[in-house]
């Protein structure tokens, strides 16, 4: 419009055409301020979304605490053995004894010239038979017939022995390994051709043949240990089936105290990570709700009052409370969020006490326990109603008040600018109108001064002449 505007020639058409439009244009800046509004609302419930939702996700830990671990294992040695248990475990001491480690069975062969010189041109193959029955049968090209081609065909096959190539002053070893601990892990080897030298019949100190020997530096054997006396033989180092929920792994021969004790401390976690995440959606919902009055910072400085989007907003403020009530409010079993390590701090915070939930909980669990679930159902109740659901097997969700907030903000913006686009179209309309009634004014005053300056001339001229 303003180009319009700028065509006319009368800069006091143009100044009311200007003051016109600021008249028009006020019902508009009136909804676009009440739209601004609307969206920091709406960006005020997102701040307290996003924390809610995380609140939401940590209590879901504490939900079923029985799945929680309750047990610790320790060790008085922890270089000969150390352990892990589980909620299944019985608490009590266990004395290690006597503990052998499980061992890998290990041979090597007699000096090779080199690791990669040829000890024959023919293709050949390794037969390994292992005491548990199974063979396994490795094929050596005529190009592999080296003690690193050796090695790197066995390694291919991945199976029940390993090699490898170790170097020494005078040449190079082939060195067979199992591929795991346990007695039944022992293993003979069987070559073809040129192959032959590494043959070797488990359990025999050395197998010598034409060629060259092999020679067992380790024997493959279980870990064998004691449990207050109870003899224990397993095949691995690390044994999950001696004691029931515990989980040993042996290091190093010699004896040890392995402990089992009752220990809440991953569940002292659980809610400890819950009272920090209840603290963020109540300061988040605090921040967007709160008034700050005007204040003078000094004799000559003063700050206004400043207001949260939310400020008298009794679904945020009510979410708040509940919240808090959820907790501090607690009791099951004869039993308060207090005695639990559960507490209001001066400043409106809750904090949480490890070591009081431990001695509480060390005393009697099962009260605790149902404390800790009447928590988790208080939060669960509050988080749900505000964050909704999502329906199951197909069906429509639940709308949470946080979702039916912001989706009443946003009608509203949509509304306002439907209105404002209206509204504009009509300005814009009459302002046309406007613009064309000035535009036929101006000329009809130019063509009348036309005139007039015409018949003056010919009233002068005419004067004159008389």
């Amino acid at each position: 419009m303003s180009s319009t505007v700028s065509a006319l020639g009368s800069s006091q058409i143009s100044s009311q055409i200007s003051q016109v439009e600021a008249r028009l244009q006020q019902p508009i800046t009136q909804l676009q301020t009440q739209a601004a509004t609307d969206k920091a609302d709406i960006s005020a419930w997102g701040a307290i979304q996003g924390a809610v939702s995380t609140l939401s996700n940590s209590i879901a830990g504490i939900s079923n605490i029985s799945t929680i671990n309750n047990r610790s294992a320790t060790s008085t040695t922890s270089t000969v053995a150390t352990a892990t248990a589980t909620n299944t475990a019985q608490t009590g001491t266990y004395n290690l004894s006597n503990v052998t480690l499980a061992k890998m069975q290990e041979i090597y062969s007699s000096v090779q010239g080199s690791g990669s010189a040829k000890i024959g041109s023919a293709a050949g193959s390794l037969s390994f038979t292992l005491k548990n029955g199974k063979t396994e049968n490795v094929a050596i090209g005529s190009s592999d017939m080296t003690l690193n081609g050796i090695a790197q065909a066995i390694n291919k096959v991945a199976g029940g022995v390993q090699a490898s190539v170790v170097g020494t002053s005078g040449g190079a070893r082939l060195v067979l390994q199992s591929s795991a601990t346990g007695g039944s892990q022992a293993f003979s080897v069987s070559g073809t051709g040129n192959l032959a030298r590494f043959d070797y019949s488990s359990g025999t100190a050395t197998s010598t043949n034409a060629s060259g020997s092999m020679t067992l530096a380790q024997a493959a054997s279980n870990a064998s240990f004691n449990i207050n006396g109870v003899p224990v033989s397993n095949t691995s180092n690390t044994i999950s089936n001696a004691l029931s929920g515990v989980s040993i792994a042996l290091a190093a021969s010699g004896s040890t105290t392995l402990s089992v004790s009752s220990s809440p401390g991953a569940i002292a976690g659980a809610l400890s990570t819950v009272a920090t995440n209840l603290n963020a959606a109540v300061a988040a919902i605090a921040k967007q709700t709160a008034y700050v009055p005007a204040s003078s910072a000094s004799g000559t400085t003063t700050t206004s009052a400043k207001a949260g989007p939310l400020l008298g907003n009794f679904t945020a403020t009510d979410m708040s409370n509940q919240l808090l009530t959820a907790v501090t409010g607690a009791a099951a079993s004869g039993m308060t969020s207090n005695a639990v390590g559960f507490s209001v701090s001066s400043t409106g915070a809750v904090t949480f006490s490890s070591a009081t939930f431990s001695a509480a909980y060390a005393k009697n669990p099962t009260a605790v326990t149902a404390l800790v679930n009447q928590i988790y159902k208080g939060l669960d109740t509050v988080t749900s109603g505000a964050l909704g659901g999502t329906g199951s097997n197909g069906s429509a969700g639940t709308t949470g008040s946080i979702a039916a907030q912001t989706q009443s903000f946003q009608s509203d913006i949509t509304s306002i600018n439907s209105q404002v686009t209206q509204i504009e179209k009509n300005n814009n309309a009459q302002l046309e109108i406007l613009v064309q009634e000035y535009s036929a004014a101006e000329a009809a005053s130019t063509s009348a001064q036309t005139t007039q300056a015409y018949l003056s001339i010919f009233t002068s001229t005419g004067s004159s002449g008389g």
